[in-house]
């Protein structure tokens, strides 16, 4: 296993996304982040099924980012509760990874 984590972060946007991984990637937080447009999200909310169009916002980042990741998602996403889902990458191209870890302040 690595440091290296990737975060997903549902957005109600393509803009949206595109705001925030350029906010996080200039703060340093994260070392790239890559927009998913067009997703379908079904969810329960306020006890009813909902269905959202959304765009999903796949950021890469070092563990030791993650608390300060996390905290900045959340202040800059629109939703009440935002998904922020942090995965470990268990392995990968290693000048990539080191790459991350470059891209990434600790």
């Amino acid at each position: 296993m690595t440091s290296a984590r990737v975060v997903l972060v549902t957005t109600p946007d393509a803009t949206t996304a595109e705001r925030m991984a350029q906010t996080l990637v200039d703060e340093r937080l994260a070392a790239c982040g890559n927009i998913v447009p067009g997703i379908v999200s079904i969810y329960r909310w306020d006890e009813q099924v909902q269905h959202d169009e959304e765009a999903l916002l796949v950021l890469k980042t070092e563990e030791a980012c993650i608390d300060a990741l996390r905290a900045r998602i959340v202040a800059l996403h629109p939703y009440d509760v935002p998904e922020v889902v942090v995965l470990p990458i268990l392995g990968g191209h290693v000048p990539y990874l080191e790459w991350i870890a470059r891209s990434t302040t600790r």
